[in-house]
């Protein structure tokens, strides 16, 4: 690219695509599509992308959901571009286990962001709320906490069976998801709330509520508060406008963030990002709406969540300007009643992401 008889500099970020299950190769190819659109008219940014087919089908074929060196080979990319995995055949913890959590664990991306608003063109269930009147994120810690792999079972099968499954907060893992919150709190509207159980959980919520507080004498600019999280979960229905950016533990803050996707119009239009702050590490990025096998093959899936991620992507990788433009372009295409079936509309997923690309800049 030539410009002043200077040529500019272009920028290159290895991606890492696994598109996985289902509806994951169609939303993911939608997404590629809006990625090098908006690269071509940034100029300023290439992505050089490889693809890996690691999914449910790979573990039927191999029985693994990844190579022995999978992580080894993502390790050289600066960030992986996830669609969805899961098949009816395969047990769910057998997919989770052997290729989501493996990336999320061996890379330390210990924050998990979804963001959770409600878009123009979008009718949410709480139908008091209109677009912009919802706007807040959730950072969840991704790392340990509850889904730590350590417990077991003794005496299996037997009327005595004992299974037990511990839950693990190191004081490392929750200081440094909640200093990340408190930081990007101080970037928005300068509140933070965590979700806690202090009143049910008596050794590892206290230690949640206590580290939450010494953190919080940092920020003495930020607007802090506590609510145990099935208060928090009710609040999500009845004020969720009171929200900016909430931080919880690895269970509760799986749980709250499909509470926010279902307020802002359904999982087919939640992007979360799996991020590696220090970025020693790929991050990892992906919608949440899972393979949905049952309309595989349709054209019919949504792709905003994947559209959306991208967006988290591009944010990430230092182009939020881009980023944007994504976004802009999905609200724009949905004011205009253009939507997928799940919406109430009858767009295709082919369809509406070209809806999306004939509204991004020139």
């Amino acid at each position: 690219m030539e410009k002043d008889g200077r040529r500019d500099s272009v920028n290159h970020h290895s991606l890492a695509v696994i598109p996985g299950d289902g509806i994951g190769h169609e939303v993911v190819s939608e997404a590629l599509r809006v990625l090098q659109h908006v690269q071509q008219i940034s100029g300023r940014f290439q992505l050089d992308v490889q693809h890996f087919d690691w999914s449910c089908q790979y573990y039927l074929r191999h029985g693994r959901m990844m190579p022995e060196d999978g992580l080894s080979t993502l390790s050289g990319f600066e960030a992986i571009f996830l669609g969805a995995v899961g098949f009816p055949t395969v047990p769910d913890h057998v997919s989770l286990w052997g290729l989501l959590l493996p990336i999320r664990r061996g890379f330390d991306q210990y924050v998990n962001l979804r963001p959770v608003k409600i878009l123009q063109g979008i009718e949410s269930p709480l139908r008091r709320y209109k677009a912009g009147d919802i706007n807040f994120v959730v950072v969840r810690e991704n790392t340990e906490g509850e889904y730590s792999n350590i417990g077991g079972a003794l005496r299996p099968g037997t009327p005595d069976e004992v299974v037990i499954q511990n839950s693990v907060f190191t004081r490392k893992g929750t200081e440094r998801v909640m200093r990340w919150a408190f930081e990007l709190a101080r970037t928005s509207r300068k509140r933070l709330t965590a979700a806690t159980k202090s009143n049910g959980l008596n050794y590892s919520m206290p230690f949640w509520d206590e580290v939450f507080r010494q953190v919080g004498r940092e920020y003495p600019d930020v607007d802090q508060s506590l609510y145990h999280v099935d208060a928090l979960a009710s609040y999500f229905v009845t004020r969720p406008e009171s929200f900016d950016v909430v931080v919880a533990s690895n269970l509760f803050g799986d749980i709250l963030t499909d509470l926010g996707g279902a307020i802002q119009g359904g999982l087919g239009l939640a992007a979360s990002a799996n991020i590696n702050p220090d970025r020693r590490f790929p991050s990892m990025f992906e919608p949440v709406h899972g393979s949905a096998p049952d309309i595989a093959g349709k054209n019919i899936a949504n792709p905003v969540a994947q559209l959306w991620t991208a967006k988290l992507m591009l944010d990430h990788l230092g182009y939020p300007e881009e980023g944007q433009w994504i976004l802009d372009a999905i609200e724009a295409t949905l004011l205009a009643g253009i939507k997928t079936p799940d919406l109430g509309g009858t767009a295709t997923t082919h369809s509406f992401t070209d809806a999306v690309l004939s509204r991004l800049p020139a």
